[in-house]
């Protein structure tokens, strides 16, 4: 006989049994594994598995959404059923095998009709009384980017000020002092209704009432190589009125460099507003970040090489690309590879692992990634604007080049004639790449010109530029 509960108090899911002791028991999801405390042993056996876990050398927070295997070695757990349990950090259900963990949103609040009451209790709100700051990176996956580097100098000038952070779920991890509010709960429409500033990354969701005297700073996510928005190929109506619905929501739009700011500017007719060009924020961390506690956290010695793998997502498919085997490159280089998708690609895909490999495609900041990287690997993602601030080798690996340039999303310029480092399109001939100790000399030109045109802001005081931007303005009182 197996039964299953859980335990508010502890936080924990236990599963009992009569019989041998199991010698193990795992929790196993897409994005994080946790092991069982086995205790009793002769006629009955207890598995205590935690539902908190520390990811990359953090502080244990709750696991993330998602669908769970559950293993304990010997035992039958066919008949487990354990309906809807509600806690503080997560909502979990289990049916045999199969565990589903949830954010810990009352079930009342996702239905049709509980979410259409909230909304219209939001649109009635007169809203903007509160001197706090509604922030969101990516749709509440992560809590990184501009929005978190802003968070740092905004905490530092105006302790005053309320930082809410929007989350898909409580393993978010949010900034020292800043409150989480979970997406769709009763306090997410509050504090969105009642901040009078938001500061997001991407398009605002759900729908979007602005309350008198509210303000939103739009500080996108990276300086574009590939086509945004209007610019996109092909036309569509709806596309179009969605853009320009989305852009006027904005009262200013952050932008890395002046070609950017361009390009921003037509992709979402953003006409009649300010373009605040100050460089990006989340590169502050480039001048004043020290990469030894991070390598240290993720268990990277000092003397280890370090390459990032860092591809876009793509139009066509939900999970990562899978151009490389990162076990397999971690050998041929004697590197630890660090395998980070795209924040699209978080929750439809799973953990990569292998000896010296490690995904972090969860991980709170890219920045702090990029730090410790002793080069870079990608494809069309923004993140070349970003790593070359370093002044470190970059590699381009782009088997579908054609496909993604002539049919998902077309180029604002030709990469191959600009690129800061060489385009290859199989892992042998990355790795060749890897291994050409000139290969960064040939390449110092073509450097030299993109950090000019690209990285004359990326000074490590853009977040402290944009928060006098703010602060003058009154937007927010320090």
């Amino acid at each position: 006989m197996t039964t299953v509960r859980i335990d508010e108090q502890t936080q924990t899911l236990t599963i009992s049994g009569t019989g041998a002791r199991p010698a193990s028991g795992t929790l196993t999801g897409p994005r994080a594994r946790v092991a069982a405390r086995i205790t009793g042993g002769g006629k009955t056996w207890r598995a205590v598995f935690p539902l908190r876990a520390s990811r990359w050398g953090g502080a244990p927070l709750p696991l993330p959404a998602g669908s769970y295997d559950l293993a304990v070695e010997g035992a039958d757990l066919a008949a487990i059923d354990l309906p809807p349990v509600l806690l503080p950090i997560l909502r979990v259900e289990a049916r045999g095998a199969a565990v589903t963990i949830s954010a810990p949103l009352d079930p009342v609040y996702e239905t049709a009709e509980g979410q259409r009451t909230l909304e219209e209790r939001y649109v009635s709100q007169v809203g903007a009384g509160e001197n706090a700051v509604f922030f969101e990176s990516f749709y509440g996956r992560t809590s990184g980017c501009n929005p978190r580097a802003i968070d740092r100098v905004l905490a530092e000038r105006a302790p005053s000020v309320v930082r809410y952070w929007a989350v898909s779920d409580l393993s978010v991890e949010i900034p020292d002092g800043a409150v989480a509010v979970v997406e769709g709960s009763p306090e997410w429409w509050r504090a969105r209704a009642e901040s009078r500033m938001l500061i997001v990354n991407d398009w605002l969701r759900r729908r979007f009432v602005r309350k008198p005297g509210q303000h939103v700073l739009q500080t996108w996510h990276g300086t574009p190589l590939k086509r945004l928005a209007l610019h996109r190929p092909g036309f569509d109506p709806r596309r179009m009125a969605a853009v320009v619905k989305e852009s006027r929501r904005w009262d200013a739009l952050l932008a890395q460099n002046a070609y950017a700011a361009r390009v921003l500017k037509k992709a979402y007719a953003f006409f009649g507003k300010p373009i605040w060009v100050e460089g990006y924020p989340r590169n502050d961390l480039f001048a004043q970040g020290d990469p030894a506690p991070i390598r240290e956290a993720l268990g990277i010695r000092p003397d280890e090489r370090v390459l990032l793998y860092a591809p876009t997502w793509r139009d066509d498919r939900a999970e990562m690309v899978e151009f490389i085997d990162p076990e397999e490159l971690a050998a041929q280089t004697d590197s630890v590879v660090l395998v980070r998708g795209h924040s699209r690609t978080l929750e439809p895909g799973r953990d990569r692992s292998g000896a010296r490999v490690i995904d972090v495609t969860g991980y709170p900041e890219t920045a702090r990634l990029m730090l410790i990287a002793d080069a870079l690997i990608t494809d069309y993602s923004s993140v070349m604007f970003d790593f070359s601030v370093t002044g470190r080798p970059m590699y381009f690996l782009v088997p579908d080049l054609e496909h993604y340039r002539g049919e998902l999303r077309g180029f604002y310029f030709d990469l191959a004639e600009r690129a800061p480092g060489p385009l290859v399109r199989t892992q042998d001939e990355l790795v060749r790449a890897l291994q050409d100790v000139d290969g960064p000399r040939r390449y110092a030109e073509r450097y030299a010109a993109w950090t000019a045109q690209f990285n004359r802001l990326d000074d490590g005081g853009a977040a402290d530029r944009v928060v006098s931007r703010i602060l003058d303005q009154g937007w927010l009182t320090a």
